[in-house]
This record gives C-alpha cells, sequence and structure tokens, in this order.
C-alpha cells in the first residue's frame, strides 16, 4: 500500500510542530509521523519540568536570609520531597496536555500516524508496513539523554531526564555526571531539595563558561552550595548495598544513584539514512544549510534537537518554521538566525548572549564589567553575587556579546540580546532609560565601564539626545 503526500513530517516534537504550522498553511496534503513519547521534550523532561523544581529549590532556599528581614521560624520549614514531586509531576502534566490538546489530540488518523518511520529513498518512506512517498520530507525526530555504554551496568541506578521526572521519592546522595545547563539546573535544585549532591565534569568549567572572569565567578559562587570536582572524567564502580562508588582524579565519593547529564544524541539511529546516499557526520546525521534546512540539494530537511547544534527551543521552533517553509516552496529561501542566547536557570543564572568570548578577538574588542555586590536592588533581595561582563568593538562600540552570572540576568540577557539584534552601540544603550532601583542598573553599569575604554567626546551628556 503506497500513499502520496506533498510533505512528511518526522517527529512530532516542538520542531516538528512548527513546521506542521507552516506547511499546513500551503497544502492539505501531508502527515506527521511519530512513534515516541508525545508533548514534546520541553514539557516533558525539559524546560518546564526543570523549573518547577528550580522554582520549588528557590523557595526553600529563600529560608535563608528570612533571619535577617525579621522573620522568625524559617529554620523550621522542612521541604516534603514526595509532594514536591508530585507537584512537579502535576505542573509537567498540565503542560504536557496544553501541547497534545492543540496538536495530536485535534489531528485525524490521515494527518497523524503512530510509528516510528524508515527512508527507503530520500523522498520514500516506511511505516508501520505503509510506504509513503512524500515531495518533500522533514526529519525533526530530536533526541535522546547520552549514558555511557560501560555504565550500563548500573542503569538502574541511574538517573536522567528521561527518569528524573518520574521519581516519587529522590534518593539520599547523587552525583551529577556533566554540569552543563541540565546538571547545574538540576543539581542545584536536588540540594535545595535536601540531597547530598557531588558535581563532576571533565571540563574545566561549568554551564559552558568560557570568560574567565565569569567562570571563576559562577564556580565559586554554586562550589559554596555544593563540591564541583572539575577537569577529570568519572569512573564508576560497585560500592556495595546497592550504592556506587564514583572517581574523578584524587576526588571520591559513595552515592545512591547518578544524575548523568553528559549532553544527547539524536534519534536518527532507526530512520536508515543511509539511504539519502549522503555522507553522515560520527552521530549519523547529515550535513545541512542552516539557513535553509535543506540536506544538500535533496528533498529532504533537518530541524531542532536531530540536529545536535542548537538544542534550544526558540532555536527549534525557528528551524521547524523554516523547514516547514521551505518544504512547500519550488526553491528553498535562505533565513538569518537570531541572535545566540543561552540561559541556565541555576542562582546565579548564567547568561551567553551573541558572541562568545571563544569567538572574539581579545585585542579588537573592549569589555566592560560590574561585580554585583554593591547594586542596591541585589542587596534588597539578598542576591548581590556575581559578575556582568559586556563586549564591545573596540573600533566603533557596537555591542558584540556578553557574560552574566548575577540573579535575574534571564531578562538582562533578552535586553542585551534585542540590542545586538538591533546593531546598537554602548552609546546607543547608554541614552535609554534605565529604572531604579532594578536590577537593570548592574546592565547599565557595566555599560559605563565600557564606555570608559572609548576615547570618543560628545558635546552633550551621553544619557540625552538632542531634539533634531
Amino acid at each position: 500500500m503506497t500513499r502520496q503526500v506533498d510533505v512528511a513530517i518526522l517527529g512530532a516534537g516542538s520542531a516538528g510542530l512548527y513546521a506542521v504550522g507552516q506547511v499546513r498553511k500551503a497544502t492539505d496534503n501531508w502527515v506527521l509521523i511519530d512513534g515516541g513519547e508525545l508533548g514534546t521534550t520541553c514539557a516533558r523532561v525539559g524546560c518546564m519540568p526543570s523549573k518547577v523544581a528550580i522554582q520549588i529549590g528557590e523557595d526553600m532556599h529563600r529560608r535563608n536570609i528570612f533571619e535577617r528581614e525579621g522573620i522568625e521560624g524559617g529554620e523550621q520549614l522542612i521541604l516534603n520531597q514526595e509532594d514536591a514531586m508530585e507537584h512537579v509531576q502535576d505542573l509537567r502534566d498540565v503542560f504536557v496536555d496544553k501541547v497534545l490538546s492543540t496538536s495530536t489530540d485535534e489531528m485525524s488518523e490521515e494527518e497523524f500516524i503512530e510509528g516510528n518511520a524508515r527512508f527507503i529513498e530520500p523522498n520514500v518512506l516506511e511505516v508501520n508496513g505503509q510506504r509513503i512517498e512524500a515531495n518533500k520530507i522533514i526529519i525533526a525526530t530530536g533526541s535522546t539523554p547520552l549514558v555511557p555504554g560501560a555504565w550500563e551496568p548500573f542503569r538502574d541506578r541511574i538517573l536522567t531526564t528521561d527518569e528524573f521526572f518520574e521519581q516519587e521519592s529522590l534518593p539520599a546522595s547523587v552525583a551529577v555526571i556533566g554540569l552543563g545547563v541540565i546538571g547545574l539546573e538540576l543539581g542545584q535544585a536536588l540540594h535545595r531539595f535536601g540531597v547530598d549532591v557531588t558535581g563532576i565534569d571533565m571540563a574545566e568549567t561549568i554551564g559552558g563558561l568560557e570568560d574567565p572572569v565569569a567562570r571563576d565567578a559562577a564556580i565559586e559562587l554554586i562550589g559554596k552550595e555544593f563540591p564541583l570536582w572539575l577537569g577529570q572524567a568519572a569512573e564508576v564502580s560497585e560500592a556495595g548495598e546497592g550504592r556506587l562508588k564514583v572517581t574523578a582524579g584524587d576526588n571520591e565519593v559513595v552515592v545512591d544513584k547518578l544524575l548523568v547529564c553528559m549532553g544527547r544524541v539524536p534519534n536518527v539511529k532507526t530512520l536508515n539514512l543511509e539511504a539519502l546516499g549522503v555522507e553522515l557526520d560520527a552521530k549519523g546525521v547529515p550535513a545541512f544549510d542552516p539557513h535553509t534546512m535543506q540536506v544538500g540539494d535533496l528533498p529532504v530537511f533537518i530541524a531542532g534537537d536531530v540536529t545536535g547544534e542548537r538544542p534550544i527551543l526558540h532555536e527549534a521552533g525557528d528551524e521547524g518554521r523554516i523547514a516547514g517553509f521551505n518544504a512547500v516552496q519550488d526553491t528553498p529561501v535562505a533565513f538569518e538566525r537570531k541572535t545566540p542566547l543561552s540561559i541556565t536557570f541555576c542562582d546565579p543564572n548564567i547568561v551567553m548572549v551573541g558572541r562568545g568570548w571563544g569567538e572574539l578577538d581579545e585585542d579588537a574588542i573592549a569589555v566592560g564589567e560590574v561585580k554585583m555586590g554593591l547594586l542596591g536592588r541585589a542587596i534588597i533581595m539578598g542576591r548581590n553575587r556575581g559578575v556582568l561582563r559586556v563586549y564591545a568593538d573596540k573600533n566603533d562600540g557596537r555591542i558584540l556579546g556578553a557574560t552574566f552570572v548575577a540573579a535575574l540576568a534571564e531578562h538582562l540577557g533578552h535586553l542585551l540580546c534585542w540590542a545586538i539584534s538591533q546593531h546598537l552601540t554602548v552609546f546607543d544603550l547608554l541614552s535609554l532609560p534605565f529604572y531604579h532601583p532594578t536590577m537593570e542598573e548592574g546592565l547599565q553599569a557595566a555599560l559605563y565601564d565600557l564606555k570608559g575604554k572609548f576615547d570618543e567626546e560628545l558635546d552633550h551628556p551621553i544619557e540625552l539626545k538632542p531634539l533634531k
């Protein structure tokens, strides 16, 4: 049995659903195919439930400054881990139901097929014994947490994000292996839930930080909450009584479970991408144009986490839109990609905007910096820790990027991302209003420090613009 469609979309995650949104504007003859868990990675095991856990942890952690504010009894507060995890799961289910109720639940059997597709030819798929010939195909099959094969004997004591949000109770002790976005967020949340946490990463940094000043600040601040072992790979072995021994260099700890956050691998294993007839990289992914999302000159597009390049929701959304739009065009259109923005919702936030420290020529940039210790709003909140670093072109003052380690830096990151997208300079930004007292004044202070690195003098106050 063969079915003819204009577009077949593989994967009902964020990228796939955004692709459907574009495709259905141009044709009714499309099909969405997915044989895995529905509801998107973000809603099920990613962005949303992790923020619930982080919020609970922050609320509990807040009791540590109650005494100075005259609030008594904070030391008597107890976090019921089982009830907390039930709350995480309840809200997770709300987020998943919201996705399903506006997507696959509304699709007919013709529009949505539950099953795993595999390529027969570049424009031919097989799913559930049915052959589907498509003018265009979009690969949006997402990714899966990586667990080293050598650790498979301990799999019953290993948690990834796929298992973490299903836990009804938490272990007494955990080693978090991998201190990127997920490891830092969940590791700190677990510590604030009362779990004994040890963080381990073979890199010399955390949260992907490259800026040396920001890196040192983040390591110092988060390292005050739980130990961070950096620069050595973790090794795991049995410790008896169902526990695991984890070593990294000269460090050793015995824990109940591991939380493995060592990255994700593209879901391509069962797709038979060899049938595309193009070279695949080490992860099994074909080369593609990031501005059209097209794979070579094939009638195939790829989008979302499966690419392994920009595992962030708004990027997956854009890639889905690009792939979906181009799948119904005669000639693909190249689209500009957004200014990079990365946020780790640990405390303090770790935010990277625009061009990263490793991409910049230190001799060609000026850097503005402010430490958060004296910022009024931060002092009031009891969160006056961290540093803001802003990078500008030394020639014209145009903002190129920034790295923030500070409370509520998620908001500062958005502001600066928008400024970079508009090609604004440090002088442009300082002419804009900064309300008092706000965390944004920290950014203002960093910009003043940056302005001081330039010789340019105006004939009027930089904060003002003469009427034209």
